[in-house]
């Protein structure tokens, strides 16, 4: 009989779940979000009893606000209707294509959207994700291209004493063949991890859609987690489910920098690939792109390819590590080895911007050559997917 009456109990939340977000307009569903025809986007959200319901995302106009790097651009909030139903609404101007994220603001609690299944977790934020087609986001998405294989791997790391993840994409008929492919080592940003690309970064849509349309080589993607103090991802590791936290031990003080080679001795020894300079590339946002500066001139002779989006190059940070000797010295040895390209990638409005434009008025006075794009916005997900879609078409020609 107690099994009973639980089991009604259950039934009934059910119930009423399923008619608070689709018994309205006669049981149609509530669609949100909505991409029309004009590529305006309308997000819907039942809430009868709410006195405010608000929606940000990065596909509003931004603000300044403060954080503890710096100003930095923040989404501001818009204000939904609620209809006679209780249903709030509200339609965006006409967007650009892209992928955007956002969420709603009940009442002063932030919210997911209940009739969106499509979220992407950044640090300890998830928010929900919309692509609007018909232009670059088309990159973004899943076309019928021959797809690669998306794997997560466990390898030995004796310079960390522990095993570590990454994610790695193969490229389509990897599994099929002999051929021996080019690798493109790809870095994380701060609070980042192993998945942090292959998700935010539509890594293997964007691989996908590069190669099947001929601008791009086949080619490795490497994603490993950038976190020495960390074995995998959250919730992907023997520590269990715990929150993510921003910055762990061990952040940028050398000692990934130090041990890359763990990385790349695993792939060399399990993965088909051309084992020499040139058909090697890195590359990574903000951490991971002052990872890569740094990876790519300590190991002089590694990598003919160098890209840094939005990279963190902090000046006055004291820096210990035998790593950071002599910066100018190894970034000569670099020019002495010869490479093919040296990428730099920075927002206009990013709080690392004079930071970037420092770092490529030293290599002027080097007189070491290199690619430098500038582009609007600042330290956010929307440029560094057209980084790397910029970045990938350089690779390995």
């Amino acid at each position: 009989m107690k099994s009973k009456t639980i089991l009604l109990a259950l039934l009934a939340v059910c119930t009423f779940s399923l008619k608070a977000q689709q018994a309205l307009w006669g049981g149609a569903p509530i669609v949100s979000p909505e991409v029309n025809d004009d590529k305006t986007v309308t997000f819907r959200f039942f809430a009868p009893k709410a006195d405010t319901v608000l929606v940000t995302g990065d596909f509003l106009p931004t603000e300044k606000v403060k954080t503890p790097f710096g100003e930095a651009d923040a989404p501001i909030n818009a204000l939904m209707k609620k209809d006679e139903k209780g249903v709030w609404s509200y339609t965006s101007d006409k967007l650009a294509s892209e992928l955007y994220s956002y969420s709603f603001i009940v009442d002063g609690l932030k919210v997911s959207d209940p009739n969106n299944v499509y979220m992407i977790r950044d640090v300890a934020s998830i928010t929900d994700v919309f692509i609007v087609g018909g232009g670059k986001a088309d990159l973004y998405s899943v076309n019928d291209v021959p797809h690669g294989t998306v794997a997560r791997r466990w390898y030995n790391s004796p310079g960390n004493e522990m095993a570590r993840r990454l994610t790695i994409y193969t490229p389509p008929r990897y599994e099929e063949g002999k051929t021996k492919y080019p690798v493109l080592y790809l870095l994380h940003g701060m609070g980042g991890d192993e998945e942090a690309w292959i998700a935010l970064g539509r890594t293997s849509q964007i691989l996908d859609n590069l190669i099947a349309q001929g601008k791009a080589e086949p080619m490795i993607v490497v994603m490993p987690n950038g976190n020495v103090a960390q074995q995998a991802a959250p919730g992907e590791s023997p520590k269990g489910l715990y929150k993510p936290t921003f910055q762990l031990p061990h952040t940028m003080d050398g000692t990934y920098e130090e041990t890359f080679m763990d990385v790349i001795n695993f792939v060399e020894s399990n993965y088909r690939v051309k084992k020499d300079k040139a058909h090697r590339a890195i590359a990574g946002l903000s951490m991971g792109g002052y990872h890569s500066l740094h990876i790519s001139r300590y190991y002089p002779n590694t990598f003919d390819y160098v890209g840094l989006f939005s990279a963190a190059i902090l000046p006055d940070q004291k820096m210990e590590s035998k790593v950071y000797n002599d910066i100018d010295g190894t970034l000569k040895k670099q020019i002495e080895n010869g490479y093919k390209l040296y990428w730099i990638g920075i927002g206009k409005t990013d709080f690392l911007y004079k930071s970037s434009v420092d770092f490529g008025a030293k290599l002027d006075s080097l007189g070491m050559k290199y690619t430098y794009v500038e582009s609007e916005g600042g330290h956010i997900w929307k440029n560094w997917r057209d980084y790397l879609t910029e970045f990938v078409p350089l690779l390995f020609k």
